[in-house]
């Protein structure tokens, strides 16, 4: 988590000079997604690379922001307006997403655990609860 920024340019490095087949999160065998939302004060699109769990025609996507103690911009951006976009590999679908709470939060927050157990050492650095959301992409979680 100390090298977070610079992974976080090296992805973004690795993305753009792969024409978006490759990124740090796919070379280690793990799904990821480069979600796209509209800046809630700019309003223009902003970009980030994410580790996510596919789940037939969802996503689930954690705020874990590398353990740091506030919410990544993202989060404030689909909260609000939840139209986003996905792109895997070559693919960009249209996707809205909804952040979830309650027992829904704790059934994904277990299974997010369960796949990828370091979100749990991210939530103690950071000292908050990591926002969850479920994207919905039509037509399914978009195969790499």
């Amino acid at each position: 988590m100390r090298h977070a920024d610079l992974i976080v340019r090296l992805d973004h490095r690795l993305h753009t000079l792969s024409g978006g087949r490759f990124g740090l999160v796919a070379l280690a065998g793990l799904p990821s997604v480069r979600l796209t939302t509209t800046g809630r004060r700019s309003g223009l699109a902003r970009t980030a690379n994410l580790l996510c769990l596919p789940r037939g025609e969802e996503l689930v996507l954690i705020g874990s922001n590398w353990g740091r103690r506030h919410d990544p911009a993202w989060t404030h951006n689909l909260r609000a307006r939840p139209a986003a976009t996905v792109r895997r590999g070559r693919r960009v679908l249209p996707a809205r997403a909804r952040e979830v709470d309650g027992a829904e939060y704790n059934r994904l927050w277990a299974e997010l655990q369960e796949f990828w157990p370091g979100y749990e050492m991210e939530r103690k650095a950071a000292e908050r609860r990591l926002p969850i959301f479920v994207l919905t992409v039509p037509g399914g979680c978009l195969p790499q």
